[in-house]
């Protein structure tokens, strides 16, 4: 393993607009629990264990089963383009970010591509690493931007955790489920939807826009089995998941920190959000009071790539011009990445 972190200088690539989009459908924890009364009878487990564990409260399923994700990013989408300024023949590239998907292929993006009728001059294409991704696709757009190669760039992507959180539920309500099965399967039940969409474009021409200064990420991969997912199943070892996701963290702020980058002192800080146990120890390790880091987990869930811009779109309105974001993804695997944004 490498002993630090890798930096990236955004030299001239600013966040336009970050736009989301709320399912229609609250699901409520209490509901979880009532769904899995067969499975609480049979292993003897108490209600409200994911109110008291992980601190979720509610999520949000689409009204649209079928088609809602994809209805919620194309409005993500129209919202960031119409509030950035920019018409649909200036955007070079767009990345989808989800972990959501419903075939192995074509990729998610293309779908999206079509339904918000995008030229065919704009490059698309799926990036996925888990809950990640956003950052990481926020990152390759401004070094796309920094290049020349790209004007703007448009950031999507959509969570859809209905029929995950459906099966699991089956699963854990069966004759053969166990202790050890809910306890794998656990985290798949604080999961939420939602969408989410994002601008970058050139810094010079829009003084409005709040620049992307650096990111910094690192690799944990030795880790890569502590949570395994496909389309229909999550399984996760929770505990294994919140040491090792935690060190990852506190080894990428201490180089960053040894690196110059003074990120103990920014105003707001997003990070992924998972439960009050992980953003606790979070705001412990750094430093970073609570009352910096805003929360949206309770109401909405884990949504997955799309917790850290939704939370950022939730938040911005109570951003000061000049004061610092910092962009937190955490993805399994495990990955990081850290970005600054100088609002």
């Amino acid at each position: 393993m490498g002993n630090g972190n890798t930096g990236f200088v955004h030299r001239n690539a600013s966040l336009l607009s970050v736009e989301m989009t709320l399912p229609q459908v609250t699901v409520t924890s209490d509901e979880i629990d009532d769904m899995l009364a067969p499975a609480r009878k049979r292993l003897r487990l108490p209600k409200g264990v994911l109110q008291r564990v992980a601190g979720v409260y509610e999520r949000r399923w689409w009204k649209d089963r079928d088609n809602g994700w994809k209805q919620g990013v194309v409005l993500a989408a129209e919202r960031a383009m119409a509030k950035a300024g920019i018409m649909r023949d200036q955007v070079g590239l767009m990345i989808n970010a989800s972990v959501s998907r419903q075939h192995l292929e074509p990729a998610v993006s293309t779908g999206i591509h079509h339904s918000l009728g995008m030229p065919p001059s704009c490059m698309n294409f799926d990036i996925t690493n888990a809950c990640l991704g956003f950052v990481n696709a926020m990152t390759m757009a401004a070094g796309m931007i920094d290049a020349g190669q790209i004007k703007y760039a448009l950031i999507v992507g959509a969570e859809d955790v209905e029929e995950v959180q459906r099966g699991t539920i089956d699963r854990l309500n069966s004759k053969t489920s166990t202790r050890d099965d809910f306890n794998n399967q656990f985290a798949s039940l604080t999961l939420g939807s939602g969408a989410a969409a994002a601008v970058i474009g050139p810094a010079d021409e829009h003084p409005e826009g709040h620049r992307l200064t650096i990111t910094q990420a690192r690799a944990g991969t030795q880790h890569h089995e502590l949570c395994v997912a496909d389309m229909q199943d999550m399984r996760t070892d929770s505990a294994g998941l919140l040491e090792n996701g935690i060190e990852l963290i506190l080894d990428t702020w201490k180089s960053a920190n040894e690196a110059g980058h003074d990120f103990k002192s920014i105003e707001h800080v997003v990070p992924h959000q998972v439960s009050m146990v992980y953003t606790r120890n979070f705001s412990k390790i750094t430093g970073v009071g609570m009352e910096r880091i805003p929360v949206t987990f309770p109401d909405w869930g884990n949504i997955a790539a799309e917790a850290v811009p939704m939370t950022l779109a939730h938040i911005q309105d109570d951003v000061q011009r000049g004061e610092r974001v910092l962009l937190m993804g955490v993805g399994s695997g495990l990955n990081t990445a850290m970005m600054e944004v100088q609002w």
